[in-house]
């Protein structure tokens, strides 16, 4: 196996991985900045997002959330023992963290609930088509797409970039203390889990990922899986410029209110 690739440089840096992944990484990455830069995320960070949106929010990134260990698990089931090198490392990695995203989901729940959103409100899913987009491409990609595919555009793509944006989010401490002391700490663990500079988990499946595909992989391979990654960034940056839509509508009916009552 000549064209294996066998990572010898520390794991989190992409000098350690083919030039090929390194070329596919830079030219992912303004499409990945549109969605980790977000104003959303800033309005966020720094408590301005309207409860409106904040519940949109909630509610349409639920299914991502709860689906994400089953996603995990469509793209178990395409793996065989001892088939391939990086087919076992993708066996181990998932088994291994399809728990992980399980207890996700159950604090996912924590944070809606502190913003008024119950569990009958996330399985309801009255929510925009914009904001279901998301969920369907994970469920298509992970059902439909090999399992290289299926992992660059999930575990690489997108829990690269919540790792990224919750960062973002809790830079500061002004999110977290918009909630009251005796609940801020289960309110935020969702969060917490995900805002880690030093999150192993992408780059975890970008060693899968270049395992499996090798260190010269064909042009339609490197083509298919720049467009999963970006698409999984289109999809969430359509996500959040929807949510916007609604926090513009907002804030206008805000001013709107306050003129009516010499407010300002």
């Amino acid at each position: 196996m000549t064209d294996a690739f066998i990572r010898t440089g520390p794991l989190m840096d992409a000098a350690s991985y083919p030039l090929w992944a390194q070329r596919l990484i830079q030219e992912c990455s303004a499409s990945k900045r549109r969605v980790v830069e977000h104003e959303l995320y800033q309005r966020m960070r720094d408590g301005r997002l309207g409860s409106a949106t904040m519940r949109q929010y909630l509610i349409g990134g639920w299914p991502v959330v709860e689906q994400f260990s089953v996603y995990m698990a469509h793209n178990l089931t395409k793996t065989r023992y001892a088939r391939h090198p990086g087919e076992d490392m993708a066996r181990r990695w998932l088994m291994r963290n399809i728990r992980v995203e399980l207890n996700h989901a159950d604090y996912w729940v924590h944070w809606c609930e502190a913003h008024g959103v119950s569990l009958d409100d996330l399985q309801v899913q009255d929510v925009p088509a914009e904001l279901q987009a998301l969920s369907d491409w994970c469920w298509h990609t992970c059902t439909a797409d090999s399992l290289v595919v299926a992992m660059a555009a999930t575990n690489y793509a997108i829990e690269g970039a919540v790792g990224e944006w919750s960062a973002v989010v809790c830079a500061t401490g002004a999110y977290a203390e918009g909630f009251p002391e005796e609940g801020r700490k289960r309110a935020m663990k969702w969060l917490k889990m995900h805002a880690q500079y030093d999150d192993a988990h992408p780059w975890e499946a970008l060693e899968i990922i270049c395992t499996l595909a090798g260190n010269s992989p064909g042009k339609a391979l490197q083509v298919e899986l720049k467009r999963a990654i970006c698409k999984s960034y289109d999809y969430m940056y359509l996500f959040l410029e929807r949510c916007m839509q609604l926090e513009q509508a907002e804030s206008r009916q805000g001013v709107r209110l306050r003129s009516a009552l010499g407010q300002g």
